[in-house]
């Protein structure tokens, strides 16, 4: 944990997830209108914004754009030098990091893990939450390696405005999906939903389980 608040990360490993209810997630995509980002309801228009990033996810929403390249020249040396292990040695072939490996590797540490394995371990574990909670996309089972060199400082990692990369591509995934050829939904929909039951909280009265806001547990 110490490493994961070091790098603006550590209210991020504390979001709760629960079921995501897709009638409610179908209905906002319904609503949305790609020209203008917000959700046309029938009492105005309403969108998720920076400041519910912050609120529901404890993300930065300043500071440097999360960028960077798609392809890497060598990325299992990156894998090797930040996360001491590489799903593989094809360079060609290796994009991402499937979250099976990531568990595998680092869901357990010895008792007498030195610091560079638990740098190591906390920068495998913000992959997974970029991945799987974050950014997923549709497939859910691996986080792209692009991702990765922008953890090799943990003291500048929280420079980047994450909260900002999570709205941008929640806002392009609900555009995406508007379109009629487009089958399947990716990305923070947790974060879609919960903004939904918070801002509009008549929702919540229709769901058969609790919900608890906001997403991160303070």
């Amino acid at each position: 944990m110490p490493y994961l608040e070091l790098a603006g990360f550590g209210s991020a490993a504390l979001i709760r997830t629960f079921d995501l209810r897709y009638d409610l997630i179908s209905a906002l995509v319904e609503c949305w209108c790609p020209e203008t980002h917000t959700f046309h309801l029938p009492c105005g228009e309403c969108t998720v914004t920076l400041e519910d990033v912050a609120l529901q996810l404890g993300l930065p929403i300043d500071g440097s754009p999360v960028t960077g390249v798609s392809a890497l020249a060598k990325p299992a040396a990156l894998c090797y030098s930040l996360l001491g292990a590489s799903p593989g040695n094809d360079e060609s072939t290796l994009s991402g990091l499937k979250f099976t490996w990531l568990k595998s590797n680092f869901q357990h540490l010895p008792d007498n893990a030195i610091e560079e394995e638990l740098m190591c371990a906390a920068r495998a574990y913000i992959m997974h939450i970029i991945g799987g909670v974050l950014m997923p996309d549709a497939n859910n089972n691996r986080v792209h390696i692009m991702y990765l060199p922008l953890l090799t400082d943990l003291h500048n990692v929280r420079s980047y405005s994450w909260g900002s990369a999570v709205l941008a591509m929640l806002y392009r995934e609900l555009c995406r999906t508007t379109k009629p050829h487009a089958a399947d939904i990716g990305r923070c929909l947790i974060l879609l939903q919960s903004w939904a039951l918070y801002r509009m909280p008549f929702l919540a009265s229709v769901s058969h389980q609790p919900y608890v806001y906001p997403l991160v547990n303070r």
